[in-house]
Order: C-alpha cells, then sequence, then structure tokens
C-alpha cells in the first residue's frame, strides 16, 4: 500500500502543477479567439458600409469599357482570366475584391476604395498613355492609302501595289486592310478568302516602333493558329516565284502554263 502511496504522490504532484498552465494557455486562446470574432465583425460592418461596384461601374468612373479594367485587374495581379470570366486573386481579396457569379460567368465585385487604390490607378493612366502613344503613331495614320492599284485599291506603299496588282493579275480574289477575327484589335495587310490566307508586307525594318508592332503581330498570328505569309522588301522583288510557292502550301495551286 505504501508503495502504491509513493507512485501515486508524484503523479499528483506533476497533476497539479500542471493544470494552471493548461488553464492558462486555454485562456489565451479563448482571448485570441475573441479577439479574431471583433476583427471579423468589425471589418464585415466596415464592408456592408462601403458601397459594393462592379467592373461595368469602375468603368463609367474611368471612362473605360469592363474588358478594360478587367484587363488592369489582370495586369497588376488584382484578378486571373478564367474560361468563364475573371477570378480574384489572393492580393485582389486584400484589397477588396470579391468573387461573385452570375449565370454561369465569373466576375469580381469591389470595394469603393478601388477607386483610390494607387496601383490599380497608376495602371490605368499607364494604358491611357500608351493608347495616347499609340494613337499619335498610328501606321494607318501615318501612311495614307494613296496608291491606286489595277482592281482599284487604294494602299499605303507601292510594294502593297506590287502585291496587290500580283493578286489581281492571278485572278485571285482579296480584300485589303481586313480586320482579323480575334480579341485583340488587328489589321491585315491582304487576306485571301479562299484558304483563309493572311499577308503581311514588313517593309521598314529600321523604325524600332515598327519592328515591335510587327513582332506583336506576329505572335498573334501564331497564337491563333492563322495561315501567315509574310513579304519583306527582299522577297518582294521576286514575288512571281515566292508567292506560287507560299500559297500551295495552303491550298492553292495556280495555272503557270
Amino acid at each position: 500500500m505504501e508503495q502504491n502511496l509513493n507512485l501515486i504522490i508524484p503523479l499528483i504532484k506533476i497533476f497539479t502543477s500542471v493544470i494552471p498552465i493548461l488553464l492558462f494557455i486555454f485562456l489565451i486562446k479563448l482571448i485570441i479567439n475573441f479577439i479574431d470574432k471583433q476583427v471579423r465583425k468589425t471589418n464585415f460592418k466596415k464592408r456592408n458600409f462601403m458601397q459594393i461596384i462592379t467592373a461595368k461601374q469602375i468603368a463609367e468612373a474611368f471612362n473605360k469599357n469592363s474588358k478594360e479594367i478587367n484587363e488592369a485587374f489582370v495586369n497588376i495581379g488584382y484578378a486571373e482570366k478564367c474560361s468563364n470570366g475573371y477570378t480574384v486573386t489572393q492580393l485582389g481579396k486584400s484589397k477588396g475584391g470579391e468573387q461573385n457569379f452570375y449565370m454561369g460567368k465569373a466576375n469580381i465585385r469591389w470595394t469603393e476604395e478601388i477607386l483610390k487604390d494607387d496601383i490599380f490607378i497608376n495602371e490605368i493612366k499607364k494604358e491611357e498613355k500608351e493608347e495616347k502613344e499609340e494613337k499619335q503613331e498610328n501606321f494607318r495614320d501615318k501612311f495614307k492609302a494613296e496608291y491606286r492599284t489595277n482592281d482599284g485599291h487604294y494602299v499605303r506603299s507601292r510594294a502593297e501595289v506590287i502585291i496587290s496588282n500580283w493578286l489581281f493579275g492571278e485572278c485571285i480574289a482579296h480584300a485589303y486592310e481586313k480586320r482579323v477575327p480575334i480579341e485583340e484589335d488587328m489589321y491585315c495587310d491582304f487576306y485571301i478568302p479562299k484558304g483563309k490566307i493572311y499577308i503581311e508586307f514588313w517593309g521598314y525594318e529600321e523604325d524600332e516602333k515598327y519592328l515591335a508592332r510587327k513582332e506583336k503581330k506576329k505572335h498573334l498570328y501564331k497564337k491563333y493558329g492563322l495561315n501567315l505569309i509574310e513579304i519583306d522588301n527582299e522577297t518582294i522583288n521576286n514575288i512571281d516565284d515566292f508567292l506560287p510557292k507560299e500559297l500551295l502550301k495552303f491550298g492553292i495551286k495556280l495555272n503557270l502554263d
């Protein structure tokens, strides 16, 4: 009996010394949970007090459209594009973004505080500046269509006259400066409906802005898997040999007899 008591007494001492520690830890957890609930409640009230706005409403404030606003959010990491719309990122959530779904479309709602967000505002101003510069350097405004071709088209360079006249001479129906049916705003130099072929003439190889525009267009043609024939200052002088071979790649065979 005495031996059993000798074993029990140390256990009781350990237990009694641990109880205050456990009670202290439990109390700390209660306090932390209470503070967390109060913070959540305050944030919820604050969010409800602020007006919730959509991309369309934000667009109206900046004289933009919803797509431009959403793309700006994507550029700064507040949102990501998905197959059925846009999803808010963790960074976007920290800026007041809230995921929403309507009729199967994913969209994001924001608090009005986003209208004062410096990163977002700078992105909008940056895009406006780029649009302004692009407008000032717009190729179609800079080079007027004043060269008349055999089929009545007015084109912007003597090289384009050569291309248009060659296509006309081979009885190949074509359009000049047709808008390419993609999401981005882009026009081709020539379009051949048969074979759905786009032709681009690259002529200003020493102009940096032109080269940037060229690379952007080439990227988009590749991105959408479009049939593209590229003509430069070298191949334009050998067009009778060059174009038949290129057209043949897309199923257009000429009668060269």
